[in-house]
């Protein structure tokens, strides 16, 4: 459907924009200021009309920044293919602990980033780390020693800490719960894309074998040059929030927001809420998220840093083991949105989280047994294939957390916590893999296995724990004069607008939705349902 000039005559049921009860001197959430505290009218067409405007201008600068995120952290396990552990005199497990420095910085500055994610406008903040972490990798570029490559991978990582929080509170900010599984994907699924062309990227420099800098810093430098360049296009292209988008029109706008509502999670707001700090951490939900995200990065770390290691101890040289990362690459974005799908077409995160645990168990199993040696080249490379499957995890995680976190402080510090649940699987994979295990690694793929293991274990846990909290809900809901079960709309595929309180049977008791903008957390908010 076309939105021109005429269709903007429309008449909109918005008398109640100019709300003078809001308080504008005091912090917020933004879509108050055009919404006031009453409902806007509009269809489904809108809402889908609104949405392909977010698509055209936020998504693929999500894209693009995430890509070069996971490449500029990545390229380490390309260049140590390449001669990186040689020619900068590396020795013992020095390696190891440059691939993890990183993380130890994500993970000693996640309160900082909850707090910075909430106080600063996203517009300002995605450009100036953006910018930081590119120039951390130019500096990676022209470091040959331990302490060097030491220093500017712990910068990369402190500037990189922010970077999934806040593209997650990017996501939930523009898109419906029922929308955001598929964008994650879109943007994580880059993970794969990052793989793929940073593998060609190597091979292709591993030809420059007259130049004055070797081959991993020329790599280092070509990604950490473009990274710098992103940073003035973002400021000059994001926007803080639908009810701030300048690519939308006034009423384009009211309608981003407006289609938010049955979300219940709000848009933006400013306030950083001590209490909303307290309630994320004292929540089972929280660390059970934690704890899965553990699981999986701390597999995902051993393909990030030692993936190309693997290969070549299968009896490959370097080149060829470059390549045969290719293939990683493209099943990871694969999986990511095949997984992504079936948890938006089912309604059922949990269970495709589950599943996709599977694969990597029986991968790492079959790793840990086969013999080494040219005859096992083939399953041994379909072993590695299959730990390709636990990249579905993180994203299938991010939007199940987003789909179960509301108010602006907890979300953020909730983000935050699995970006540090993912650094800790991030500095624990690397040292499973100590140097006197290559080329088997036996060790480190006996407690990966178990890792996967325990993951399906604690993603059984929290699916009864937000079931327990749900049926916790309806009697709050009853005490309050409301419904037992309400209709949760967010959750369809189609826009529907709801000024009525819909029970099972769909009966009405009430107005629903008043909450929406109010900032609540999901434990305060009686309305809000959790997703399994």
């Amino acid at each position: 459907m076309s939105f021109d000039n005429d269709n903007k005559d429309r008449k909109m049921h918005t008398d109640h924009l100019e709300d003078s009860s809001i308080d504008n001197s005091k912090p917020h959430d933004k879509a108050l200021d055009i919404l006031g505290h009453g409902r806007v009218e509009m269809t489904d067409e809108q809402s889908r009309y609104v949405c392909r405007r977010i698509d055209r201008v936020v998504l693929p600068l999500l894209c693009w920044v995430y890509f070069l995120q996971i490449l500029d952290k990545s390229v380490i396990g390309y260049g140590s293919i390449f001669g990186l552990q040689t020619q900068a005199h590396l020795v013992g497990n020095q390696y190891s602990i440059i691939g993890s420095a990183g993380y130890w910085a994500q993970l000693g500055w996640q309160p900082f980033s909850a707090w910075l994610i909430v106080k600063v406008p996203t517009r300002y903040l995605m450009s100036f780390i953006v910018t930081a972490w590119g120039l951390s990798m130019v500096g990676l570029a022209f470091s040959t020693n331990y302490r060097s490559l030491l220093a500017f991978r712990f910068l990369l990582g402190l500037f990189e800490a922010s970077c999934l929080p806040l593209f997650t509170m990017v996501t939930v900010s523009w898109y419906r719960r029922s929308e955001q599984p598929l964008r994650v994907a879109l943007w994580y699924g880059t993970n794969g894309l990052s793989s793929m062309i940073g593998s060609f990227l190597a091979w292709a420099l591993s030809f420059a074998t007259g130049a004055k800098l070797h081959v991993y810093q020329i790599l280092f430098l070509v990604v950490g040059l473009a990274t710098v360049i992103t940073g003035p296009i973002i400021f000059w292209r994001l926007d803080n929030s639908p009810a701030e988008a300048r690519f939308l029109t006034p009423e384009e706008r009211t309608w981003a927001v407006e289609r938010l509502r049955d979300n219940q999670t709000g848009v933006s707001n400013r306030a950083f809420k001590l209490p909303q700090v307290g309630e994320a951490l004292y929540s089972p939900i929280t660390w059970l998220f934690f704890a899965m995200t553990f699981c999986i990065n701390t597999g995902a770390s051993v393909t990030n840093v030692f993936g190309p290691l693997i290969i070549s101890g299968f009896g490959f040289d370097a080149r060829k083991t470059i390549l045969l990362n290719i293939p990683f690459g493209f099943l990871q974005s694969a999986v990511i949105l095949g997984a992504s799908w079936a948890a938006t077409r089912f309604r059922r995160k949990s269970v495709v989280l589950a599943l996709i645990c599977i694969p990597c168990v029986v991968g790492s199993a079959l790793l840990y047994a086969l013999p080494r040696g040219a005859k096992y080249q083939g399953p041994l490379l379909f072993s590695y294939y299959l730990l390709a499957f636990l990249f579905g995890g993180n994203p299938l995680i991010v939007s199940w957390i987003a789909s179960n976190t509301a108010g602006q402080t907890k979300k953020a510090l909730v983000y935050s916590l699995y970006n540090a649940g993912s650094s800790v699987g991030n500095i624990v994979g690397p040292l499973l893999f100590t140097v006197d295990q290559k080329p088997l690694y036996h060790k480190g793929l006996r407690a990966v296995l178990g890792i996967f293991v325990a993951c399906v274990g604690i993603i059984g846990i929290q699916v009864f724990t937000l079931l327990a909290f749900n049926k916790r809900k309806e009697k709050v809901r009853v005490e309050h004069g409301k419904p037992a079960k309400i209709a949760d709309r967010s959750m369809e595929v189609k826009y529907s607008a709801g000024t009525d309180a819909v029970d099972a049977e769909g009966g009405g008791a009430g107005v629903l939705g008043a909450n929406a903008f109010e900032d609540l957390t999901d434990f305060k908010n009686d309305e809000f349902q959790y997703v399994l």
